[in-house]
């Protein structure tokens, strides 16, 4: 790997990255955003939806997710709710928020608050793309509700892009964004294939943060060590080791 050059920007991951869903439960959620209903025709409990949910989300928009792409979250709910006949007193961002609060209130990765505070003081900027169902209000809210120090110029969900990670577009778009040429730019994930190799197609260096925090979020039997040149830490405290050492070189 050639000689690191110390970042003007950092773009990171948010999910197992800068935060994560412990005690995560989709009823509880459900049950939560059923509070708001204001028609409810059919009576439908938590478990009706749970159901419907599994047709929609689990079935239809997965297989979408499966390709490559996204549909956002807020379509997804149009369709489950007007398939069973429920209209809420809320606003689309509110039910993302409301479900996505009842689900897990969410919690800070370990030192990702300390990290943030040290790349703000070093002058470094930063931001977010995500591969999410929920739009980017709704992680600007959670991620500024958990990490209030933040100062993320901008906030990419693939929802609201279509495309998932590793597609290159979402890099593309995010690099335009940040008026920077790529050399100058990290990205940090926890994928090796979403995260770092779909940075390193656009030029951006990548690293790949392996943490050991509730590992179980998702099936880690397909991954393999990132296929390109990359920095691969398993603590937040590594990469502030790493940028004082390369701000003193």
């Amino acid at each position: 790997m050639k000689k690191l050059k110390y970042p003007k920007m950092i773009i990171f991951d948010n999910g197992h990255t800068l935060l994560y869903e412990p005690g995560w439960d989709p009823d509880r959620g459900n049950a939560e955003l059923l509070k708001y209903a204001v028609k409810n025709p059919d009576n439908c409990t938590f478990e009706d939806v749970r159901k419907a949910a599994e047709l929609i989300f689990g079935e239809h928009i997965e297989n979408v997710r499966r390709i490559g792409y996204d549909i956002g979250g807020r379509i997804g709910d149009r369709a489950l709710y007007e398939y069973l006949g429920i209209e809420f007193s809320l606003t689309p961002l509110e039910m993302e928020t409301v479900f996505w609060n009842g689900a897990s209130m969410g919690a800070v990765m370990p030192d990702a608050d300390i990290m943030l505070d040290i790349i703000n003081k070093k002058g470094i900027r930063s931001a977010v793309i995500s591969n999410l169902l929920w739009s980017g209000e709704a992680l600007s809210e959670r991620l500024n509700r958990l990490l209030p120090m933040n100062k993320f110029e901008f906030v990419m969900t693939s929802s609201d892009y279509i495309m998932r990670k590793p597609n290159r577009i979402l890099f593309d778009i995010a690099l335009r964004k940040t008026g920077l040429s790529a050399d100058e730019v990290w990205y940090c994930g926890d994928d090796p294939q979403a995260d770092a190799e779909g940075a390193a197609q656009v030029g951006i260096f990548p690293v790949w943060y392996d943490n050991e925090t509730e590992r179980n979020y998702k099936d880690r039997s397909k991954e393999y060590a990132p296929k390109c040149g990359h920095l691969h830490i398993h603590e937040w405290r590594e990469m502030i080791d790493l940028l004082d050492n390369l701000e003193k070189n």
